[in-house]
């Protein structure tokens, strides 16, 4: 394919490192199969301007978390004027950030649990309070459920504030929605961006952590996803909305929640970098859609762009 010297960018330095690398193996070998001159690049070991030096001509952004994710390595790319997979700096620079996506979704009436972005372990009892039983207390600026804790009694928010506050100084107390977990991938770019199909998630004992997420086969994936009529093109409205309004482009994945009593779906976040590896979701809604894991890769790598399009000399 004439596609030039592409560099899959993978591992890096955020806490979501073994994943990156993970996901950016799967990626490189599928794009080498369809004849694409694909090249491993981790930025946490060389420089990014080697990209420039060395006559990369693309990027597929492997990369997940902080360094990777949120709008640095885009901005970089940008200035080298490299095109690279995926949202341009504004929207990753948003996207990972939970409290600027939920101040930018309610501002344009999508639907998100309730809230509270906390300092202190005080803060943590005091959002307990307001928001009610259980309460999930996560890091801000993480994926991956990393530094995440559902807590059933006030006296249990001091260590998971700690958890949380270990990975990202901002932390996020948030009403749980008790119901059905389903996420749901985002292809393309502005009017012509289409909603995957859903996938419902059913983990053990609701349990879906970072280990049930990439290394048990417990946790079942049901895709077509059995909701009921009409509830799966109404999630699928509301993702699509989700990421128009955030400027997303190339491709996402974003988490809702059903309440299980009403029926509404509730958006948690949306991840512009999703994971490529062998229990990743977006892949797996791909397939439902008739799109093969080699043919994504093929297909995110050729959307690859920058900010206004162009390319620089």
């Amino acid at each position: 394919m004439n596609l030039g010297k592409v560099a899959v960018l993978m591992g890096g330095s955020s806490a979501e490192r073994d994943i990156s690398i993970m996901s950016g193996t799967g990626v490189l070998k599928a794009l080498q199969s369809r004849g694409v001159d694909a090249h491993a690049f981790d930025p946490a070991q060389r420089d990014l301007s080697e990209l420039k030096r060395e006559g990369f001509a693309r990027c597929f952004i492997a990369l997940h978390g902080r360094f990777g994710e949120d709008g640095t390595v885009q901005g970089a790319l940008e200035l080298l004027g490299i095109p690279y997979t995926g949202s341009g700096v504004m929207a990753s620079a948003i996207a990972i950030d939970k409290v600027m996506t939920k101040r930018i979704w309610l501002a344009e009436g999508l639907p998100t649990p309730q809230w509270r972005k906390v300092a202190s372990a005080e803060a943590a009892r005091a959002a307990f309070s307001a928001l009610g039983a259980p309460m999930i207390i996560k890091p801000a600026r993480e994926g991956s459920s990393i530094g995440l804790t559902k807590v059933q009694t006030a006296d249990e928010c001091e260590a998971a504030y700690a958890r949380a506050a270990q990975v990202d100084e901002q932390v996020l107390c948030e009403q749980f929605i008790s119901g059905e977990e389903v996420t749901v991938p985002v292809l393309g770019s502005g009017v012509q961006a289409r909603a995957l199909p859903v996938i419902r998630i059913v983990a053990p004992d609701g349990n879906y952590d970072y280990q049930n997420k990439y290394f048990t086969d417990e946790v079942k994936y049901l895709v077509p996803c059995g909701l009921p009529t009409g509830e799966e093109e109404q999630i699928q409205q509301i993702v699509l909305r989700a990421y128009q309004v955030l400027g997303c482009r190339g491709w996402a994945r974003a988490d809702v929640m059903i309440d299980a009593r009403t029926r509404k779906p509730y958006l948690l976040e949306i991840n512009t970098s999703p994971g490529m590896t062998g229990h990743s979701l977006v892949p797996m809604s791909a397939k439902a859609a008739g799109i093969s894991y080699e043919e994504l890769c093929v297909l995110l790598l050729q959307a690859a762009t920058l900010e206004h399009g162009g390319v620089h000399a």
